[in-house]
């Protein structure tokens, strides 16, 4: 058999290893195993219910839930009816999920309990495609009657009532899907515009898993932690791409607010999160550190020092000293195996960065602790990934080197143009944005950059971003906001000033460390919103730009800056899922604040 469908690949790991965990969930504080042959059996009864409700070769499903295992039998149950699945976030309000739904033509809604079952109930008048409203957690639904809806457990036993009828078949439904099928159909959050939908063939989810897995040198034995949303791309690299090629254990955590305990316990020997994340991570150990006894605290800060020059040494490719390892492999066996331990990254062997630009400084921290960071890079419309670094040949600064098989080349305006297997189809139904983005099968990222002597690719910023000043000065925002976040005390930023004289920044503060240096410095504050215009708190900022102002060019010098009294929510617009920030709509939301900044 050809593995060349999503469906195949199941099938194959399955049959290959019927008994092994596939995937493991935690449940009331306890983890519960799923081996290859129940996801399979899952799969199978999702697969033929959704037959035998009336979904056929080429239809959508859409799906909307936090990371669980019910989202894999879903999405995979979709591809093995012939069809394709369609991811929602689970925070959009009603009227983004109708226009995911609509705009994509789906004939069922899968979904994640009663909260995102009201949403449809709020917009499926307006879907006439939409037939069924499928639920896997029904609690607060048991006595709710409805002609559309419909519980998982219902929909496993209608599958189980058509397999015995018809044994065959799900394995001819299998054969339906092609390669140059859609598989998923991700919807980018994107930062201006509404949301188009990304076509991703089977093709490209297996030979991107393959391609990857050839540099991140992933094995059967490896474990991953699922918590990213699983309808965005970057989580579908390890629970779909990956997990149906090499075959490793996924491990959902019990919820979102209990990944930092749930590390520890899981202990995953690959790691992958946003920048956000392992800023969070690193702002706690910064802080932490800084409470410690004045032992424990002068030990780290020389381990720190230790290992950043150990760091520092082996990143410039020079010789590391017998004295100089020495004094690492103390260091390391002192503090930072205990930290990795303290924090679940005691078996890590890879840690991945995506979604969005990375600090250095934070990179480099972790590098220093133990910790092997690679950022990569790729887009939804890529199927996750073109670019990423082994454990062994990398710079930090860029995104790696491209996958085997990968063609990069520069244009002439410094934009990132990519082209390999995994290429998107295009966006549904929409031609005119296709043509524009897709030329030959070459891609045209819409990010900036260079590729250095050896290969390496270093971004520089979104084309659209870029920052041209009123003297003509070309700025890289994202780049000093990376530095701006390397503070502990600034969650977020977002830079200002084009066509300007000179560059603004409007920050958002980390509320849970600021508030603490609040209470510690007896600022007196009553709400989050008269926190941020106290003066000690607007000095303390004012002290991190600074700082980051010493490590730039004066043009790149950040002369003015506003505290925002709120944080950046995807519900509000203001951000994607992953965190990044829409800058245009807050140039529009926060018109006035900004313009206050280049008065006088």
């Amino acid at each position: 058999m050809e593995i060349n469908t999503l469906p195949k690949a199941l099938l194959n790991m399955a049959e290959k290893q019927p008994n092994r965990v596939a995937l493991r969930k935690k449940k009331f504080g306890i983890w519960h195993d799923i081996t290859w042959s129940d996801y399979l059996e899952n799969v199978k009864y999702v697969a033929l219910g959704l037959h035998a409700l009336g979904v056929r070769y080429g239809e959508h499903v859409a799906i909307i839930g936090e990371n669980r295992p019910e989202w894999l039998y879903s999405a995979m149950g979709a591809v093995c009816a012939g069809g394709a699945w369609v991811g929602v976030y689970t925070t959009n309000p009603p009227p983004e999920c109708e226009y995911v739904v609509d705009h994509s033509d789906a004939v069922v809604y899968i979904c994640e309990d009663e909260e995102q079952f009201d949403k449809a109930l709020v917009f499926r008048e307006n879907t006439p495609k939409l037939r069924k409203l499928i639920v896997w957690d029904m609690e607060g639904l048991k006595h709710f009657k409805d002609p559309m809806l419909m519980s998982f457990q219902e929909l496993l036993e209608l599958g189980r009532e058509t397999d015995l009828k018809n044994p065959n078949l799900f394995r001819e439904l299998t054969e339906l899907a092609q390669p140059e099928d859609p598989a998923g159909i991700i919807y980018t959050s994107g930062t201006t515009g509404p949301p188009k939908g990304a076509l991703l063939a089977h093709e490209g989810y297996l030979w991107v898993g393959h391609a990857a897995r050839a540099i991140m040198d992933t094995n059967v034995n490896d474990e991953t932690i699922s918590f990213l949303p699983l309808n965005h791309v970057y989580e579908q690299i390890f629970d779909i791409m990956f997990h149906l090629t090499v075959g490793h254990i996924v491990n959902f955590t019990e919820s979102t607010d209990t990944v930092m305990a749930d590390m520890r316990e899981v202990s995953p020997t690959v790691f992958h999160a946003v920048p956000r994340i392992w800023e969070k991570y690193y702002s706690a150990i910064v802080l932490k550190m800084a409470e410690a006894s004045w032992m424990k605290r002068t030990l780290y800060n020389i381990a720190i020092g230790i290992g950043s020059k150990y760091n520092n040494t082996v990143l410039s490719r020079e010789k590391v000293s017998p004295l100089l390892k020495f004094q690492y492999q103390l260091a390391y066996f002192v503090i930072f195996r205990k930290l990795k331990k303290r924090l679940g990254f005691d078996r890590i062997r890879f840690g991945g960065s995506g979604a969005a630009p990375i600090s250095q400084d934070v990179l480099k921290f972790f590098l220093s602790i133990g910790i092997p960071i690679r950022e990569g890079y790729g887009m939804t419309e890529t199927t996750g990934v073109t670019h990423i670094s082994n454990e062994f040949d990398f710079k930090v600064g860029t995104v790696g080197k491209p996958l085997p098989g990968t063609q990069v080349r520069i244009d002439e305006d410094g934009e990132i143009i990519v082209k390999h297997k995994g290429i998107f189809k295009g966006y549904h139904k929409d031609e005119e944005q296709t043509a524009e983005v897709l030329q030959d099968g070459w891609l045209k990222t819409g990010d900036v950059g260079i590729i250095d002597e050896e290969g390496f690719l270093k971004l520089t910023d979104r084309k659209k971003d870029l920052i041209i000043t009123a003297g003509g000065k070309n700025i890289a925002p994202q780049y000093l906001e990376n530095l701006l976040k390397f503070s502990p005390y600034i969650n977020d930023s977002v830079v200002i000033g084009d066509g300007r004289k000179y560059l603004t920044a409007i920050i958002v503060l980390d509320e849970e460390n600021v508030t603490k240096f609040a209470q510690d410095n007896k600022v007196q504050f009553t709400t989050f919103a008269t926190m941020t215009r106290a003066p000690e708190i607007v000095e303390l900022i004012q002290g991190e730009i600074d700082k980051v102002n010493k490590q730039v060019a004066r043009v790149e010098n950040i002369r003015k800056f506003k505290i925002l009294d709120k944080k950046l929510y995807t519900e509000d617009g203001e951000v994607t899922p992953t965190m990044k920030v829409k800058r245009k709509a807050i140039n529009a939301q926060f018109g006035d604040l900004i313009e206050s900044m280049y008065k006088n």
